[in-house]
């Protein structure tokens, strides 16, 4: 795990003296609100509905537990007592007085952590699989890669006014855990011939105009990737658009000039840019790595673990839906839900942090992981180990077994905080994974993946949900578009348009409808959703959830 050093913890600190009488100017009116936006946002502050949030990075989604401890303790003192995970891998806090902002960043600094880049059109805090340095499947660890575009990438020089915001994610697995094809870069690391490099994708977004992104380069050698990064962000930075905001992201960049257009610019720039790096991003990444060890794995008996799975019901079913293979004889990567049926997919309490801490001292080598589906990781636990972790989540209300099922639901925070949303996600997502308890069908659905967001901006991903749900004002009502067929992974897709909207009342009956109906298609119980749905094609589930257009029809 990455250490600040020497200059991390002075140039944090000095953004947080800055900041602290950025804001006093705000309070005692010599800046006003225009004067104090573009100063707030280079530091991860937003003004929402009803107050401001502070977004926090969680660098590659990854945290020991003293800055676990660090964010219960933000969200006790300063917020409301919880704090919301989010699809970008950070976590926000909704209630913060515009006072105790700079006291907030001071604390974070204390352990290591920062708002920095969080937002603004910048590149913004850089994503990665959330099982990074545990998955079986992995090529090689993509935090060290991650932690070097984070370097590169805060406050240069260069790219602070980009036309719009920028977003990369990196991956170590052919097995797509990180949306690498829905970001502006997303970074495959790759084997090819016994040397490791890197699959680059560009163009991919979400938002009013989704895309899937295109591949620029299939094998770029690792000590080419800060140059070709900075190529490509260089490239659009110059021709990207600023003259309409909702056309300035690079996927419209690609979409308008064609990736071979693109190809060409980058690789023109490339030349010109690459031998300015002189080999010192690879010392920088070879430092990097050296931080990024595995832990010492404990060797013992798992004959325990398999006894209470046969022995706890409950257990057994907890350890079939939230954990996942380990690299290391012995362990499992652990999926912990902050999805109780019900909840507020994302939030978690002061209380449960603390809870999550300890348990990585206790059981996981002092490491925990912040997914993009808004739940929180344990990396590493030795099976002898899971009987007493599952007690203890359990006593503290995070045991629901619900990893990838339907109520496992990303949700953006909708109107009930956002300014920029149209309609609510919470309520929704709450009682959809509420009917599902009721109905005790969640095990017999299988895989799922239900994504909502209350605008087009698509911070819920609905656009890659298997299901997706947007949220629109429809005349001054709420109503909700259904997507099908998305999908977030290596075989990334965008969602089809089913066809009108629900209303709020209707949504949650569409939905049920719609599982029910699946589950008559199928033709087994291991055929999933996503895979139901890409051999049927759109008109059954169409005619599902649109049953008076096929009785108007006959």
């Amino acid at each position: 795990m990455y250490k600040y050093n020497d200059f991390d913890e002075a140039f944090v600190r000095e953004r947080v003296a800055q900041f602290r009488g950025q804001v006093e100017c705000r309070i005692d009116g010599s800046l006003t609100e225009d004067e104090f936006k573009p100063l707030r946002l280079m530091n991860g502050l937003y003004l929402q509905l009803h107050a401001y949030m502070l977004r926090v990075a969680v660098p590659y989604g990854t945290l020991n537990a003293d800055q676990m401890d660090m964010l219960a303790h933000l969200a006790q003192t300063y917020d409301k007592g919880y704090g919301h995970f989010t699809t970008r891998q950070n976590i926000q806090y909704n209630w913060p007085s515009l006072k105790d902002v700079p006291d907030m960043l001071s604390n974070l600094a204390d352990v290591g952590m920062h708002a920095i880049q969080t937002s603004g059109n910048t590149i913004r805090n850089v994503t990665a699989d959330h099982f990074a340095g545990a998955a079986a499947d992995e090529v090689a660890d993509p935090r060290p890669v991650a932690e070097l575009l984070r370097q590169w990438s805060t406050d240069h020089p260069e790219f602070q006014f980009l036309p719009r915001k920028f977003k990369l994610a990196v991956t170590g697995s052919e097995n797509d855990r990180a949306v690498i094809k829905a970001h502006d870069i997303g970074i495959q690391i790759v084997q090819q011939n016994d040397e490791i490099g890197y699959k680059i994708i560009v163009g991919g977004g979400l938002g009013r105009t989704p895309m899937i992104g295109k591949v620029i380069n299939d094998f770029l050698p690792q000590a080419d990737l800060l140059p070709y990064v900075e190529s490509i962000v260089s490239v659009w930075n110059r021709l990207g658009r600023r003259d309409n905001k909702y056309k300035a992201r690079i996927k419209i960049t690609v979409h308008e000039h064609g990736i071979d257009e693109i190809r060409r610019l980058v690789d023109e720039r490339f030349a010109q840019v690459r031998p300015t790096f002189s080999g010192v991003d690879q010392d920088m990444l070879a430092e990097i790595e050296a931080q990024f060890a595995a832990p010492d794995f404990k060797v013992a008996s798992t004959d325990g673990y398999e006894a209470a799975r046969m022995a706890n019901p409950a257990f057994r079913s907890w350890t079939d839906t939230n954990l996942t293979a380990h690299r290391a004889d012995g362990y499992a990567i652990v999926s912990i839900s902050v999805k109780k049926h019900g909840a507020t997919p994302g939030d978690a309490t002061a209380d449960q942090m603390r809870v999550m801490a300890d348990l990585a001292r206790k059981y996981g080598h002092n490491e925990l992981r912040i997914s993009h589906e808004q739940n929180v990781i344990l990396p590493h636990v030795h099976k002898s180990d899971l009987a007493k972790l599952y007690a203890e989540l359990r006593a503290a209300d995070l045991a629901t077994a619900n990893i990838g099922l339907a109520s496992d639901i990303i949700a953006c925070p909708g109107m009930d905080y956002c300014a920029l949303a149209t309609a609510r996600s919470i309520p929704i997502a709450q009682q959809i994974a509420t009917r599902f308890d009721e109905l005790k069908i969640e095990h017999d659905i299988g895989a799922l993946k239900i994504k909502i967001s209350g605008c087009i901006n698509a911070c819920g991903h609905h656009h890659v949900g298997h299901i997706g749900i947007l949220g629109l004002d429809r005349a001054g009502v709420e109503s909700y578009q259904i997507t099908l067929g998305g999908d977030h992974t290596q075989t990334a897709a965008v969602g089809e348009r089913a066809g009108p909207g629900f209303s709020a009342d209707d949504i949650v009956p569409a939905i049920e409808r719609l599982v029910y109906g699946y589950m008559e298609l199928r033709d087994d119980a291991d055929e999933t959703f996503l895979e139901a749905y890409r051999r049927l094609g759109a008109a059954p589930f169409k005619a599902i959830l649109y049953p008076e257009e096929k009785a108007d029809a006959a």
